[in-house]
């Protein structure tokens, strides 16, 4: 039997005349990220909801749900006929259940008559409903509580339908993916980037993780560390491709003839460079970086500004504003923290200068790069890109 879901949105509701791309935008999420587990899903929409039917359990189905952005509210709801003594029972009877789980003894209606044609008014619809409630409630399991009550059961009257609730769970909010294009995410094996690339996800855009991968010297562990943090991103975006770009000959190229302290800046410089021509090839408009402003060495004004003397496209820094205790603290939120922590070294730790430059200038850098000739390495490195596929859904 299928458990139908009232899905709230937010901001969606305020865009207009384009709201309707973003509401069916979130359909189709919403059907990907179920279809796998039940073929016959189905999701469709009123104006302000969007309703699933499915088959899958609860629980699952929630937490599934839970991750899709652009959902605010996830609300395991009942569809009734449009006529009060069933709306009545129905109100009555998850009343009850609630009392029998949870032992409650607070209640309160909160109707909503978006059809106006309905018989009753919100404020006539609480007062029928709450009476019916009360007067078949066992004596002293129920008062009324209008302000914090411990059940809160939420009606709307919609055209064809009245739908029930009483639990509103909520969602990952933002906007659901793909509506704001796509963006290409350095992804290493740290805490921050990770975070970066969820952040920029959930303001709608597709992520397009890459990574700069080193062996011999960082291990293929390390690589197998990204591969899972870029899973974890896919549940929260679905279908992902993660770029995996061969960095060892250009960085052994760049130690030898860079000066020691400019290594970090130059390898932050090449790198956007690679990034923007894989994230142009995939249909990108921008790149993402989960730098945050004096954390490291590469992270001062200063080494930002020749950084983004690179791509023409922009960079985007989301934690810019943001202290470690922070960003951890959002990592463990989404999922990323634990894979983030394991002990394998990527390219960007590995070759750390003992006195790096934190205020390098253009001249600084165009001098440490003059000996430098990789642009056949670099276009060798983005032609042998390893390209692997995640379907979170699969």
């Amino acid at each position: 039997m299928k458990k139908l879901y009232l899905i709230r949105y937010g901001e969606i509701g305020i865009k207009g005349k384009n709201r309707y791309l973003f509401e069916n935008k979130l359909i189709s999420n919403i059907i990907k990220a179920l279809k796998n587990e039940d073929p016959e899903v189905d999701v469709y929409k009123t104006y302000g909801r969007v309703y699933v039917e499915t088959k899958i359990k609860e629980d699952k189905a929630i937490k599934k749900l839970k991750r899709i952005f652009g959902i605010v509210g996830i609300a395991p709801a009942r569809k009734v006929d449009l006529d009060v003594d069933k709306i009545k029972d129905t109100c009555l009877e998850m009343v009850h259940n609630d009392l029998a789980k949870e032992g409650t003894t607070t209640f309160k209606i909160s109707a909503r008559r978006n059809n106006k044609s309905f018989e009753l008014d919100s404020m006539e619809l609480n007062r029928e409903l709450g009476a019916h409630v009360l007067i078949n409630t066992e004596d002293g399991r129920l008062k009324v509580d209008v302000h914090n009550p411990e059940i809160n059961v939420k009606v709307e009257i919609r055209a064809d339908f009245a739908y029930i609730y009483t639990k509103d769970i909520a969602g990952s909010g933002g906007l659901p993916v793909g509506v704001t294009g796509k963006s290409g995410l350095l992804l290493s094996g740290g805490i921050d980037s990770p975070v970066a690339g969820w952040m920029i996800a959930k303001r709608g855009a597709k992520i397009v993780p890459i990574y700069f991968h080193s062996f011999p010297f960082t291990s293929d562990r390390a690589k197998e560390k990204v591969i899972d943090l870029a899973e974890t991103l896919a549940t929260y975006q679905g279908e992902t491709k993660l770029h995996v770009v061969h960095f060892t000959d250009i960085q052994t190229e760049m130690n030898d003839k860079c000066p020691e302290e400019l290594t970090t800046i130059i390898m932050r410089r090449i790198m956007m460079k690679i990034a923007e021509r894989i994230t142009l090839n995939n249909g990108g408009k921008s790149l993402i970086t989960g730098e945050s402003m004096g954390q490291v060495a590469s992270q001062t004004m200063e080494s930002m500004y020749v950084t983004n003397m690179v791509p023409e496209m922009p960079i985007f820094r989301p934690l810019i504003g943001l202290d470690k205790v922070e960003i951890i603290a959002r990592a463990k939120e989404i999922g990323t923290y634990e894979t983030s922590i394991e002990p394998y070294e990527d390219c960007c730790t590995v070759f750390v200068p003992k006195s790096p430059e934190t205020k390098p200038t253009p001249k600084q850098i165009a001098i440490g790069e003059k000996n430098l000739e990789i642009e056949d390495l670099i276009q060798k490195a983005i032609d042998e890109v390893e390209v692997i596929n995640i379907n979170p859904y699969e």
